[in-house]
Order: C-alpha cells, then sequence, then structure tokens
C-alpha cells in the first residue's frame, strides 16, 4: 500500500453523490457536484483537496494517520507550541485559496472535533461510552479525511422562550431511545457548507434549561440517513450571471441551509451527548472546543482582511488617489488592523499552554479577538466601500457588454484609471463590489458579525476568561503609593 495516499478532489467529488435530500427552489437536487446553486462552490472544495494531494505541499498540508494514509493537518492534535504553529501555517494556505470567504472549510470541524478529543476527560466524566464513541468518530473521520459540517443552533422561532416553551416542537429531540440507539425529529441551522460535507455533526451550543434533557443532543450523521432534509436559502451562485461580474459569489457561495430530522435514527456509536443538559454545555466551553474552533476561524479572517486591505490599495490605484494624504492614512488604518488580527492570532499561539498531553491557544485572546473583530469588519468594510466611492456602481451591466465592439469602445472610453486599462478597472471594483456590496457581500458581512456568538455572549466570555486577579492586583499596588502618607 502506498504510503502517500492522500484524499484529492476526485475522491471528494465521487462521496458526494449519495442520494442525500436537498430542496432549493421548489426542487429536489439530483446531485450538489452538478447543480448550478451549488457546483462552483463544491468545485473550490475539491481544489482544497487537490492542492493537498499535490506533492509540493504534502508536508505542510499534510500529516501521517495509520497505514498508507496522510490526511490534513488541521486533524492533528497539536502537543506543543510548533505544532499549533505548522497547523496554523496549513490553515492559512488554504484560506489563501478561497480569500477567506470560505467560513465551514473542512478544517474548521476538524479543529472542533480536535477540541472536543483534547478535552474528553470532561466526555469522559460524565459517560465513558459517550466519550468511547467521541474518540471513534474522530479516528473515522481524521483516518477518511472527511468534510464534516454542523448545525449547533435552534431555528430562530420566539427567541424570548426556551427549546421547551415554543408553540411547535421545531427544536431537534429525542423521541425514543432503545438498545440501538436515538430517534431524532425537529430542527437545526445554520447548516453552513452542509450541502456540500461528507458528514454533519449536530449539538446544542446554545444553554438549555433544567428539565429540557430530550434536547440535550450532540450525535453525527451521514447526509444522506433517512429522514435527513436540507432546505437551502437562495443561492448566489446560481444568481451570478457570469464569473466576471461576480467572481467570489459564482466560486464560494458555500450555502447555508435548515437541517430537518423527520425521525433520523442515530446508533449509539455515533450519539455523544444524550439527555445531559450539563455535558450539552461542557462539551464545548469545558473542553478546549470552543475556543479551538474559533482560533481556527480567526486564521480564516486573518487571510481575509489581508485580501480586503490588498484590495483597497488596488481600488486607491485605479482610481489615482494612492498617493494621497488622507487615502494614506485609510490604507494605513486599513493596515493596522489587518495587522492586529495577525497578531493575535500569533499572540493565541504564544500565550497557549498545555491541556494534558495538548497544546492549547489561549483562551483570553482568542475571546479578545473575536469580541473586538465582531465589531471592526463593518467598519473595516465600510472604509474599504469608502475608497471605492462610485466605481463600483459606474458599471457596465455585465460580461455581455464587452462582447459587443460598439458597446465596448464606448465603455473603453469611459472607465478610465491612471494605473490599468478599462478592462483591469472594471474588473478590480466588480471584484470590489463582490466582496464588499452584493448580496453574498452582505450574508459575509452578517456572517463575520455573529459567527461566534452575539457580542454579549462574546464580551461575557471574556470577561469571564481574563485574569482579574492579576489585574486588581495592580490596582492593589497602585493603592499602596497613596497610604504612605498614613504609616507616618
Amino acid at each position: 500500500m502506498s504510503t502517500n495516499r492522500i484524499r484529492d478532489g476526485a475522491a471528494y467529488l465521487a462521496a458526494l453523490n449519495d442520494g442525500r435530500r436537498v430542496f432549493i427552489d421548489g426542487k429536489l437536487v439530483d446531485n450538489v457536484t452538478t447543480n448550478p446553486a451549488f457546483q462552483n462552490a463544491v468545485a473550490s472544495f475539491a481544489r482544497l483537496y487537490d492542492m493537498q494531494a499535490q506533492e509540493a505541499n504534502r508536508e505542510l498540508m499534510t500529516v501521517p494517520w495509520g497505514e498508507g494514509r496522510r490526511v490534513n493537518r488541521s486533524w492533528l492534535l497539536p502537543r506543543c507550541h510548533a505544532d499549533l504553529v505548522l497547523r496554523r501555517q496549513a490553515i492559512e494556505r488554504w484560506s489563501e485559496l478561497h480569500l477567506g470567504f470560505l467560513g465551514r472549510s473542512p478544517d474548521h470541524l476538524a479543529t472542533t472535533l480536535g477540541g472536543m478529543m483534547m478535552g474528553l476527560d470532561v466526555i469522559k466524566s460524565a459517560s465513558f461510552r459517550r466519550a468511547e464513541a467521541l474518540a471513534a468518530y474522530f479516528e473515522h473521520c481524521a483516518k477518511n479525511d472527511l468534510f464534516v459540517s454542523y448545525v449547533i443552533r435552534n431555528p430562530q422561532a420566539d427567541r424570548s422562550k426556551g427549546a421547551s416553551e415554543q408553540t411547535r416542537d421545531v427544536v431537534l429531540h429525542v423521541e425514543s431511545e432503545d438498545a440501538d440507539g436515538v430517534t431524532v425529529s425537529g430542527a437545526k441551522m445554520l447548516g453552513t457548507s452542509s450541502i456540500m460535507s461528507d458528514e454533519l455533526f449536530v449539538g446544542s451550543i446554545e444553554p438549555l434549561k433544567p428539565g429540557e434533557d430530550r434536547y440535550a443532543l450532540s450525535f453525527a450523521v451521514p447526509l444522506a440517513v433517512p429522514g435527513l432534509t436540507l432546505l437551502s436559502r437562495r443561492s448566489y451562485e446560481a444568481a451570478a450571471n457570469s464569473t466576471f461580474d461576480y467572481p467570489l459569489s459564482s466560486h464560494f457561495d458555500e450555502n447555508d441551509a435548515v437541517v430537518h430530522f423527520d425521525r433520523v435514527r442515530v446508533p449509539w456509536s455515533r450519539v455523544f451527548v444524550c439527555g445531559d443538559v450539563a455535558l450539552a454545555h461542557a462539551q464545548w466551553h469545558a473542553t478546549p472546543a470552543h475556543v479551538y474552533q474559533n482560533y481556527q476561524s480567526q486564521i480564516r479572517l486573518m487571510v481575509k482582511l489581508r485580501f480586503l486591505a490588498g484590495l483597497a490599495l488596488r481600488i486607491a490605484e485605479t482610481n489615482g488617489v494612492a498617493a494621497v494624504p488622507q487615502v494614506k492614512t485609510m490604507l494605513g488604518r486599513l493596515a493596522a488592523e489587518a495587522t492586529m488580527v495577525e497578531g493575535l492570532v500569533i499572540g493565541m499561539e504564544v500565550a497557549g499552554a498545555m491541556r494534558g498531553d495538548y497544546f492549547v491557544p489561549s483562551a483570553p485572546h482568542l475571546y479578545a479577538a473575536l469580541s473586538l473583530t465582531q465589531e471592526m469588519v463593518p467598519r473595516f468594510m465600510l472604509m474599504v466601500r469608502e475608497l471605492a466611492g462610485g466605481g463600483v456602481i459606474m458599471l457596465p451591466s455585465s460580461a455581455a457588454d464587452l462582447a459587443k465592439p460598439e458597446i465596448r469602445s464606448l465603455i473603453e472610453a469611459t472607465q478610465v484609471s491612471p494605473s490599468t486599462d478599462a478592462l483591469g478597472r472594471i474588473s478590480i471594483m466588480k471584484l470590489a463590489w463582490d466582496a464588499l456590496g452584493s448580496e453574498f457581500a452582505s450574508r459575509h458581512m452578517q456572517y463575520e458579525m455573529f459567527y461566534g456568538g452575539a457580542t454579549y455572549v462574546n464580551l461575557g466570555n471574556m470577561a469571564r476568561t481574563f485574569d482579574w486577579g492579576r489585574a486588581t492586583a495592580l490596582v492593589e499596588h497602585g493603592l499602596s503609593f497613596g497610604r504612605d502618607d498614613l504609616k507616618r
């Protein structure tokens, strides 16, 4: 058996044609790899696997896993700072391929599940069998280098009420259990990338109340399991009339879906939490999972902000204003904020610590990054839009205009730039609009603001993990100077 066997794009694509049940625009999807709503995004994920399988990328992107296999480095559980840094470099390389726009790329859930594995003692203390099931599932996913996505939030019904208080039993819950497993029904959101993943991890990250045991669930299923239906949102990829007009929407619309379960059977070997409200919460916050998964997201965001900063410079050059002092100040601000995020990521690593056998990122540094970037990203994007001005509006209606010589001559006469030709100007501004102002861009703004939780949740986690003792000790030290006169 070859020691170089690595999952590539062809293997990933073949696995998706499994009969999964996906609805969009009133129709059942035959094959997500060829459907116009999903095919380019699926191809973008396939390119990630192709990239890791290339000989030049093999050492950085993959690690040995069992006999004859190499898998993506994101499955590695780091045992030292150097391991963590290498993981980040691999995640960074993948993120550069999609410019940071694929928020639920395969390395995200590999990181999430890895965080739970590093805190397996938490689950083991509540249920040895559930811990065994999680460990076996992690090994299964890692060995096969699977693309796992997740749904961990409840549908937005009456948000003033808990899962058990809704007028309809809409939230995913246990219907029954027997010696073989559990039967579940209800819904979860937001199934980002679920339509194009191998497996689905299902959990409950939102707090549950005592007595809401039937909603305290964590398990995993293949996407084609009977009774599971994916209800896709509108496809920005399908609406993109050309890659020239929508270079990002047409390639990186990872899609989101409501996932509905109708008496889905889950074997005990794939159930990690069942009926334990405390454990449903602890698997995220008492293990490194929540910190670790959002650490991966900050690496992706670091790359995305780097892209947006570069885009801002190209916009300024295209408009001939890059040397204007006020513009240089704005570019400096963008560069500073992009570098700040990079510094926070590095800080999470440097300030990391051992948890048992594993090296995990610093929780306070992670929550600082989440809290700050949640508010910073909208402002960051607004600054880039300000630099673009009306340039993202005064554009040809579509690539079809450029195909007509008469129209093209008028376009070339009116789309003028000191740094490029008409086509270059249009290309930059089309890219800018798709990154900043299109429906795809608006979804990404919303995503960056809320993927880590509501603002008050992140600030609460910041307050919970900050070293207040060290801070107040400094205050006591400061107070001591004011007591000098009282000692005389």
